[in-house]
């Protein structure tokens, strides 16, 4: 399929423009909304007029990146070619990195960061990290996939009993939290992240007090249950700025327009660290450069304070042996990322036939199940994060009378509860209703605010635990064993080798006839035994290494290597199945206030660079930008229209909305909600708007 032309290209960053320019407008024109026999909602209006502080189309992280503005054409004709669009805005990562290295003052904040981690930790205090969505499994990452396993490995080491007498529970110290508690981890619990309220509760829920250092982390800087978090932390330490930050990834100056975002920034009792990157690889998508930024940047300064802590303690072979072999250099290790980026996107043509692989599967109505252990964590963060970001379904219960989602996580053991430790190594945590109902019912005063986190709050409690099933177990293979045509792929990291359970998985899903692959990013090549046993096991299974040699104590390398390598994979897959048009997520589903924003500014840019083309007025004569509120008007109607016609969610609100007002136009009657959803049932919007080019 042909890429999109320059003048396609600069039209989609004109139209951006052109929604910015029309994004304040309180009433809808009436040319569009008139022609479709639309009146606004009471909804639509109150949103266009009163919801501004979530109307987020201004934000750097929500603009179209040139690197990809054609991904979906471009991987459509040539899978190496799109992943290694998507690995090159992985660059702009580099940048910051390289910015924030030169910067002595960003510099300096993350010395201090370290500092005030090392003195809490020796002072017998906590650190607590909360996000939301993308930046909450980031938070979750900190403590699970890094800290939790780098402290099970020191506990092998024999300078253990040093470490343990000088930091008694040292391990248990740093807690990494979700909004809405572990059970986000598998899907968005909606309402939760609108609140600056749950940030204070949940921080009030783990026990956080004076002396404990408090990361807020929010890659729009905009989130308000992230800010609500920030502001307790400030409370609660007396606004002492060196125990409480803000980590975000949007310049000030166009977070300052949006109060909560000001008070934040504001507060002399929070040290800021601005951590800008640009736009991402899919146009909003932050669980992809804007976390990978801040998970890097908070793993090498959590580095440098487990090096301070125990350098004093042990000498230099029991240092080597967990992993540090010289005093870390926060400046040289930021600068270390763009090696590590060279390294990841020189994978694009052996990933390729990973993903080709995987999304031939999808596309033949087959599914995919990973393995991992070590890697879980950061597997299963790409894998849930896949569901909000593609409209997928999200990982099917224990008790789904059908199968849904596309894909399933499981961990070699057959125990579900051994299953979920070896995800979190530590209990699960839900949100007690004890705790948060009162204030929910009470202190939240938006009516659809408070409807949806109560709703949510009864989804979110210890019990949800036990409706999901990560374990290689005999229920979980009666009810998705592999079949011919799936994919079976298992995920090593560091040294791990598959053990009897991965093999005898491998065995299974080569019985089934359905394909194997072994992906390992380590520090060394996989063994040759290794390799003898997973082709004896499943003969022909692929087999994908990235090779990691450096200095790595926390695996942080390793883990943000393989988190890149599966965000390309992820992406790429959904990109050539239709998912994504040129670079934004059209798909995405409008399920809470900033999403609602989101999904009104992708429609009116969409058709506003059409409406701006040669092609359109050569064809049709010119015609107004489409507005802001016109737009949203129209995606009411339609999220209105999905909830009493379900078969309408055939197709996406925003592919749906654009093909309407288009189609309409072009023919100069409206067409009706069938039929757009007809025209998207013969082609998909990316063909429909190639017609336009």
């Amino acid at each position: 399929m042909p890429r999109l032309s320059p003048a396609r290209t600069l039209l989609l960053c004109l139209a951006g423009m052109t929604a910015m320019a029309h994004a304040t407008a309180a009433e809808p024109d009436t040319s569009v909304t008139t022609l479709l026999g639309i009146t606004p909602s009471e909804e639509s209006l109150d949103y266009v007029r009163t919801k501004q502080q979530f109307q987020l189309h201004t934000l750097l992280t929500e603009q179209r990146h040139p690197e990809t503005m054609d991904l979906s054409r471009r991987i459509g004709a040539d899978t190496v070619a799109g992943l290694q669009a998507l690995f090159a805005v992985d660059r702009d990562v580099a940048r910051t990195m390289n910015a924030v290295a030169d910067d002595p003052a960003r510099l300096q904040a993350l010395q201090r960061a370290s500092e005030s981690m090392q003195r809490a930790l020796r002072d017998g205090h906590r650190l607590y990290f909360y996000g939301t969505g993308s930046t909450g499994r980031l938070a979750e990452t900190l403590e699970s996939g890094l800290w939790r396993p780098f402290w099970q490995r020191a506990a092998q080491q024999p300078s253990w009993a040093k470490i343990e007498q000088a930091l008694p529970g040292i391990a248990d110290r740093v807690r990494g939290e979700i909004t809405g508690g572990d059970r986000a981890l598998i899907s968005s619990l909606e309402g939760f992240e609108d609140l600056q309220l749950i940030g204070r509760l949940q921080l009030q829920d783990h026990g956080i007090g004076p002396g404990d250092v408090v990361f807020a982390v929010t890659e729009g800087g905009e989130t308000s249950a992230v800010i609500g978090t920030a502001l307790r932390g400030a409370e609660v330490n007396g606004n002492d700025p060196s125990r409480t930050w803000f980590v975000y990834n949007n310049p000030d100056d166009v977070l300052l327009p949006f109060e909560r975002s000001r008070r934040v920034i504001g507060d002399d009792g929070i040290t800021k660290v601005n951590l800008a990157t640009g736009p991402q690889s899919i146009t909003g998508s932050t669980r992809m450069q804007a976390t990978t930024t801040s998970l890097y940047a908070l793993g090498v300064v959590m580095e440098h304070a487990i090096h301070a802590l125990l350098a004093p303690l042990l000498d230099a072979d029991e240092m080597r042996a967990l992993g540090f072999t010289e005093t870390p250099d926060l400046a040289a290790r930021l600068r270390h990322f763009a090696l590590l980026q060279t390294v990841v996107a020189s994978t694009a043509p052996s990933l390729s036939a990973w993903t080709d692989l995987e999304a031939g599967a999808y596309a033949d109505g087959k599914h995919a199940t990973y393995l991992a252990q070590r890697a879980l964590m950061p597997v299963f963060v790409d894998v849930t994060e896949r569901a909000p970001t593609f409209r997928l379904a999200p990982l099917d219960r224990n008790d789904a009378s059908e199968r849904r989602s596309w894909i399933q996580v499981w961990t070699p053991t057959r125990d579900p509860s051994e299953a979920w430790r070896a995800l979190l190594h530590r209990p699960f945590h839900g949100l007690d209703p004890a705790l948060y109902e009162a204030p929910f019912s009470n202190e939240i005063d938006d009516p659809y605010l408070r409807r949806s986190a109560l709703r949510s709050l009864a989804l979110a409690g210890e019990e949800q635990q036990h409706l999901y099933d990560l374990a290689y177990s005999e229920d979980n293979m009666r009810r998705a064993g592999p079949a011919a045509g799936d994919v079976g792929t298992l995920i090593l990291l560091g040294e791990e080798s598959p053990d009897a359970l991965g093999l005898e998985w491998l065995r299974a899903f080569n019985a089934a006839e359905a394909a194997t692959v072994v992906v390992r990013v380590s520090r060394t090549s996989l063994p040759d035994s290794t390799a003898q046993a997973v082709e004896v096991a499943s003969p022909g299974t692929r087999v994908l290494q990235l090779t990691l040699p450096e200095e790595d104590p926390l695996e942080l390398n390793q883990v943000i290597a393989l988190k890149m390598l599966l965000n390309a994979h992820s992406t790429g897959i959904m990109a050539k199945l239709g998912r994504v048009v040129g670079n934004t997520m059209t798909a995405v589903q409008p399920g809470n206030l900033k999403l609602i924003g989101r999904a009104t500014y992708l429609l009116q840019s969409h058709v506003n660079a059409v409406l701006g083309s040669e092609a359109w007025a050569r064809a049709h004569g010119e015609h107004a930008p489409l507005s802001y509120a016109e737009a949203n008007a129209v995606l009411f109607d339609v999220i209105e229209q999905r909830r009493a016609r379900p078969a309408l969610a055939a197709s996406p609100e925003v592919e749906l909305c654009i093909v309407r007002i288009l189609e309409s136009l072009r023919t100069g009657r409206a067409i009706g909600w069938d039929d757009a959803l007809a025209l998207l049932g013969e082609r998909t919007l990316d063909d429909y708007l190639a017609a336009f080019d």
